[in-house]
């Protein structure tokens, strides 16, 4: 197992965490020299508000870890590929790496929609590495939407 991997399982269980909140299981986690310091999945039904992110609560809980907003040195480990707002935090906090699982068709600005990172004129770019257990990462999230539909008599 790669250390990608090894993070991307941890986000993993963190996606798994948001399913049984009911929740969109997301889940992130950030790293620093090989060390998690922050992880999160989604709250935006809990806390009523679309900024709870995956992405967006991690980068404050290691913004908090590490005492400082900028996040140099630290990777995002999530398991869907960043929306605009969390690409738009992603570089705003200056984080160095993003790996992301399933790539997002409908929403994803790390390549699928858009590229945030490279299309547009910004002082801060950041290394970004897609597909990372990307079938066990989709397959959370299409099961989580089955059982949704399921559950309203939806097939």
């Amino acid at each position: 197992m790669t250390q990608d991997e090894k993070f991307m399982r941890l986000a993993l269980k963190e996606a798994a965490k948001a399913a049984l909140q009911d929740e969109v299981p997301i889940g992130a986690v950030v790293v620093k020299e090989g060390k998690v310091i922050a992880r999160a999945h989604n709250q935006k039904e809990k806390r009523n508000c679309a900024l709870y992110h995956a992405e967006t609560v991690a980068i404050q809980k290691a913004t908090k870890k590490v005492g400082n907003w900028w996040l140099e040195g630290c990777t995002l480990y999530v398991t869907l590929e960043p929306c605009a707002m969390c690409a738009g935090a992603i570089m705003n906090s200056r984080l160095d790496r993003v790996v992301y699982g399933a790539k997002d068709p409908r929403f994803g600005f790390l390549g699928s929609v858009a590229n945030l990172n490279e299309d547009y004129p910004t002082n801060h770019r950041f290394e970004v590495t897609g597909g990372v257990l990307a079938a066990e990462c989709a397959t959370v999230l299409s099961a989580f939407f089955r059982e949704k539909r399921e559950k309203r008599g939806e097939h």
